[in-house]
């Protein structure tokens, strides 16, 4: 780490993956252990809190579906006070800072407060998923692209998606956080066109002990999910590059893939 790269009053936005240790960068590493605070979301996994070093002061702003402990304008709050008194903040968030994780309207206060702030990136939960299940996101002939779609709304508006574009052949979606919402994305995919057929992979708790890949079909999708605990992070991928996933998830996991 170079001098200056953590100097006191300076905050960095650090990406902790999904959840195994040994997922994270190098980089991650040396900045929890140079932190003088942390503040930390619900789904960093118990392994990488760990490694705070046991001075360093823990806050938990976790934020799950349905239940914040903090609200988003508290913890800009709380970061540009921690910068303000000299400490060396870190804000650690599941995944990749920059990915669903607001990173931008932190940024914006931070910045607007006079106080440097970096972005670590993190593994993102659906490359992670990938790589565990043993198949690829992208495909040649098979998925050209690859969507990350949020499927968590604010509380009662509808999930408001160009589900004609999203159905179109040769993609592959990542919908986050998409268990509540499983029944309508099914349904709004095959209304638009896209076959009932269509491979899915469900994976709950990514890459930590408890983790869960079920294998099944677009048309069976909102049946499948309900075999998932509800409070598990869920990670829906939807398209025919996770087709070769159905057997590998069997094979691991020793859940047979439904329909």
């Amino acid at each position: 780490m170079q001098p200056d790269e953590f100097a006191p009053g300076t905050v960095w936005l650090v990406g902790a993956g999904p959840g195994d240790p040994d997922l994270l960068t190098m980089k991650a590493v040396r900045l929890i252990e140079a932190a003088d605070i942390v503040f930390y979301d619900a789904l960093v996994g118990p392994a990488i809190l760990d490694l705070i070093p046991a001075s360093t002061r823990r806050v938990n702003v976790g934020k799950r579906s349905g239940r914040h402990s903090k609200d988003q304008k508290s913890i800009d709050a709380l970061l540009v006070e921690a910068a303000a008194a000299g400490c060396r903040v870190l804000r650690l968030k599941g995944g990749d800072p920059s990915l669903f994780g607001r990173s931008a309207e932190e940024m914006a206060a931070l910045n607007k407060a006079g106080h440097p702030v970096f972005i670590c990136p993190g593994i993102t939960a659906a490359s992670a998923a990938a790589a565990s299940a043993g198949v690829s996101l992208s495909l040649r002939g098979a998925a050209r692209e690859v969507r990350f779609i949020t499927a968590h709304s604010r509380r009662g508006a509808a999930l408001d998606l160009d589900w004609d574009d999203l159905a179109r052949s040769g993609t592959t979606l990542a919908f986050y956080m998409g268990r509540a919402a499983a029944p309508l994305i099914a349904s709004k995919l095959i209304a638009a066109g896209l076959a009932g057929a269509t491979p899915v992979l469900i994976a709950c708790n990514i890459s930590l002990p408890g983790e869960t890949m079920l294998a099944t079909r677009l048309d069976l999708l909102g049946l499948a999910v309900k075999s998932v605990a509800a409070d598990a992070p869920t990670l829906i991928l939807v398209g025919e590059a996770v087709r070769q996933g159905a057997s590998a998830a069997a094979a691991r996991f020793g859940v047979a893939a439904r329909g």
